[in-house]
């Protein structure tokens, strides 16, 4: 299972620039894959030595795909080759950024968050993706393998769309798209999850219903922390008076924007159907106890008369004027059985019961 490497204060005195990994452990051995495209040919290998993905050809597309960010001896590698800021670097490896976008002039650095749900641990996991935009490649950088962008690759294989004929950026775009589209699947996964709590509330909520909501309520947290600042992120690539984002590409990023603001709303929207669930969750609650409270209310109400007849008649006097009555007994019974049956009508009437 993953594991901390090193926390953010295991970087605490290092100069800037460093290059450390922060986040979960990786088991798996890092990854480099390329895809070198134009209109009319199509190039995908995995890479063993770092030096192959240097070969760029004028015409075509390279997109260079990193899993696992564990070894930053392979980034420092990338880094040098395509001129990367050292500042840069200890980003990509440091997995606790926020989403951001960073111009720097023959390049774009761009950090989102991906979304999936681990259905083993029944959790929301949010992994960084890091993505270089140059003039005419694109890098992106994972903690781990597994991703959204097959659909993209299944593109680029098959020639499907315009995607194997427009630029670098429109790459980019279409890695972005696929992680916000990403979203509205994990979050129509918690919607699942949030309609069978509610229905389990309502028809008999257990005592864990609580755990269970306080918990949705915190991955929606997490959810929305990764989401919340990519809006100024598509907003900075939309409005970018960069060279390395096209006229043609910015209307695509504006619909990427409005998707975002789609998913913001939603979970804006799961955030409030929670707290309504909660609210439920207390008020069946407090029902349940105030209907055991009304029962034994009803029943301490009928004993009260019959337990006042009892404590006369168990006097011990001499003279009580009932102690020689041959049925004595057996009247006060009758008695006692009456008062009894008279309240509980009375309680009936009054739909107390």
């Amino acid at each position: 299972m993953n594991q901390e490497v090193f926390s953010q204060s295991h970087k605490a005195g290092m100069p800037p620039g460093t290059v450390i990994h922060v986040g979960r452990r990786r088991t798996e051995k890092t990854r480099l894959n390329l895809i070198d495209y134009s209109t009319a040919e199509f190039q995908e290998k995995p890479l063993d030595d770092i030096n192959e993905t240097f070969a760029l050809r004028e015409g075509t597309i390279t997109w260079i795909n990193v899993d696992g960010l564990q070894d930053p001896a392979i980034i420092q590698r990338i880094g040098q080759r395509f001129g990367l800021h050292p500042l840069i670097q200890e980003d990509i490896v440091n997995t606790q950024q926020r989403p951001k976008l960073e111009d720097h002039e023959e390049y774009l650095f761009i950090v989102l968050k991906m979304l999936y749900r681990d259905e083993i641990e029944g959790e929301t996991v949010a992994e960084q993706v890091s993505l270089i935009l140059g003039r005419n490649y694109v890098i992106s950088f994972q903690e781990g393998a597994g991703d959204a962008f097959g659909l993209v690759r299944e593109r680029l294989r098959k020639n499907k769309g315009m995607l194997r004929r427009q630029t670098a950026d429109s790459l980019a775009y279409a890695l972005i798209d696929a992680i916000v589209d990403n979203y509205f699947v994990v979050l129509e996964d918690f919607g699942e999850i949030t309609e069978n709590l509610e229905e389990n509330l309502l028809e008999s909520p257990a005592e864990g219903t609580l755990s269970i909501i306080k918990n949705l309520k915190r991955e929606l947290l997490f959810m929305r922390r990764g989401i919340w600042p990519l809006r100024e992120v598509i907003s900075g690539l939309r409005n970018s008076d960069s060279s390395l984002i096209h006229d043609a590409t910015r209307i695509y990023f504006q619909d990427v924007y409005d998707h975002t603001v789609q998913a913001m709303d939603s979970i804006e929207n799961a955030r409030e159907m929670l707290s309504d669930l909660l609210d439920i969750y207390l008020s069946s609650v407090s029902n349940r106890m105030n209907a055991v409270m009304k029962v034994l209310t009803i029943i301490a109400t009928i004993f009260i008369p019959l337990t006042f007849i009892a404590g006369v008649y168990g006097m011990n006097f001499e003279n009580m004027p009932e102690l020689g009555w041959e049925y004595g007994y057996f009247l006060i019974l009758g008695f006692m059985s009456a008062v009894a049956i008279a309240l509980l009508i009375f309680f009936r009437r009054k739909k107390w019961l």
